[in-house]
């Protein structure tokens, strides 16, 4: 079987401040960098990737792969129209030059709005459809975080999305979709499908499938699968993106309508009843670091770990805001350490002085997040490099990431790891490289959600979730959303969006403040413990 392999993958925040251009395809920030042709055979080898996966299975399935090209760049503002149609219009004329096809495997996110398309997905397989024609049959990975269309469903054959959250699984995703892929080639024989669109949104770190109530809802996709469904996915939605089509889908495949539609009702009814469930702790930044202080002097081992999640950058952050810092400082934390901070200034201050080397320096803060700016300190340079690093825990499963010139900025107890380039922390290497060892820490702050836990879990003495001043609200509900499909709710048992709360949120055009006045989210919403 001739298959042709192609990869276009961003998750979307309409909501960020800087756009996904073709420099952030190339540099990648934690995926595999911009690849085309022969060469993605060997840069996703032993890499946790939907096309390693697809790769692997192809090799024993016995395919004749043709691989096109892949692009994936860290979660931000929308695609630039430039980089969408460049990448686009490659993926479509290497298919075209490949000649007479099988069938054509893709790995997509589900959450990619461009600045000309809200749905990126539905456009580049409505591309790849008018190439390859209606009998080759399309399969695509996806993320767990898709906001998937009725129209993308259409235009696919079959589509299967990640089962964990953190997302440990991305390669035995991308195996699944191209085995069943290969059964439609070989059959000759499509599936039926059955898409249901769910009623509200939940906060990006209560969608971990490692807590409940989400950890019982992916488990009964197996179930579904028992009493006869081909495969079934349930997308929790990217709830940062202002489209009709963003919000949780049931999609399930089968050899009758009758059983595919059986599995999306029951997959949709299960989501729905597990609303109430939704209900975790929250801390500000100065709770959060007050109580992880009271946690590291009682008994047991390993850091408190702090998730500062309104600037994780796989959802849009720009893992630059100083609301934790401060409070680390603020609270002479002892044993602490923060990151990634990106800071190029500040990183090639310390290169520049040498290790050992004290001096004041101004450290990260985002002039787009109402109430961050910049700490000024006298820091201490404690470590140095280049930010060249393999990451070989749960999530990044191997991936080299090149963070650029790196330091390790030591202010009393409190180390900050500076960097030059952008990855969310969700690797334990990405404090070893610069000198840190995580194990040995009082408390850890990572700059993400969720994807820290595959990694960090197994050393935490505990975990807590932080509402320091960021890019990225915790609670959708705090987003100024305009074009979402009406009656969707905002949170669990939150608000449901409705038109005339769409005017309101529409900024002053005159008023350069309003349209980021959402970012200043130190609030005080769900519990709050001391």
């Amino acid at each position: 079987m001739k298959v042709a392999l192609a990869g276009f993958l961003h998750e979307t925040n309409t909501f960020a401040p800087t756009p996904a251009d073709i420099s952030a395809f190339r540099d990648g920030g934690g995926y595999v960098p911009l690849t085309e042709g022969p060469a993605m055979v060997a840069a996703f080898d032993k890499v946790n990737l939907g096309m390693s996966g697809a790769l692997s299975s192809a090799a024993g399935l016995g395919w004749d792969v043709v691989p096109i090209l892949w692009a994936g760049a860290i979660p931000s503002a929308r695609v630039t129209r430039d980089a969408f149609e460049l990448i686009a219009s490659q993926i479509v004329d290497g298919i075209s030059a490949a000649g007479p096809l099988d069938g054509e495997f893709l790995d997509l996110h589900g959450a990619m709005v461009a600045d000309h398309f809200d749905d990126g997905e539905t456009e580049i397989a409505r591309r790849v459809r008018a190439i390859v024609g209606p009998d080759v049959p399309i399969a695509a990975a996806l993320d767990l975080h898709g906001n998937i269309s009725q129209a993308f469903v259409d235009t696919v054959d079959v589509l299967v999305g990640f089962r964990t959250y953190p997302h440990v699984d991305m390669a035995a995703t991308g195996a699944a979709a191209a085995r069943l892929l290969d059964g439609i080639m070989r059959t000759g024989t499509r599936p039926f499908k059955a898409y249901r669109q769910m009623s509200y949104l939940v906060p990006i770190p209560f969608q971990s499938t490692d807590l409940a109530p989400a950890d019982a809802l992916y488990a009964g996709l197996e179930t579904v699968e028992d009493e006869g469904a081909l495969t079934a996915s349930l997308f929790m939605g990217f709830p940062a993106a202002d489209i009709p089509e963003c919000g949780p889908t049931a999609i399930a495949y089968a050899k009758t309508q009758a059983i595919a539609d059986h599995a999306a009702n029951t997959i949709a009814a299960a989501y729905a009843a597990a609303e109430p469930d939704f209900d975790n702790v929250t801390y500000t930044a100065e709770n959060a670091v007050a109580r992880a202080k009271e946690l590291a002097q009682c008994g047991g081992q390993g850091p408190v770990v702090i998730a500062d999640t309104q600037d994780n950058p796989g959802a849009g952050g720009v893992s630059a805001t100083t609301g934790l810092l401060r409070a680390l400082i603020t609270a002479d934390a002892q044993d602490a350490a923060i990151g990634l901070i990106v800071d190029p200034t500040s990183a090639q201050q310390a290169h520049s002085m040498g290790l050992g080397a004290k001096a004041r320096f101004r450290i990260g803060g985002h002039k787009g997040v109402p109430g961050d700016h910049p700490v000024e300190v006298v820091a201490t340079v404690e470590y140095l490099s280049t930010g060249v690093l393999h990451a070989t825990g749960p999530y990044y499963g191997g991936t080299r990431l090149n963070l650029g010139p790196s330091a390790c900025l030591r202010i009393g107890g409190v180390r900050v790891v500076v960097t030059s380039g952008i990855a969310q922390m969700a690797d334990r290497e990405m404090f070893r490289f610069i000198g840190i060892v995580p194990e040995d820490q009082a408390i850890l702050v990572v700059k993400s959600s969720t994807h820290f836990r595959a990694d960090f879990s197994a050393i935490a003495r505990d975990i807590l979730v932080a509402r320091a001043p960021g890019p990225m609200p915790f609670d959708p509900a705090d987003l100024p959303f305009t074009r979402l499909r009406d009656g969707l709710r905002l949170s669990p048992n939150g608000p449901a969006f409705r038109a005339a709360r769409a005017n309101a949120a529409r900024p002053d055009p005159g008023d350069p403040v309003a349209a980021v006045q959402y970012q200043s989210t130190d609030n005080q919403h769900g519990k709050q413990l001391c």
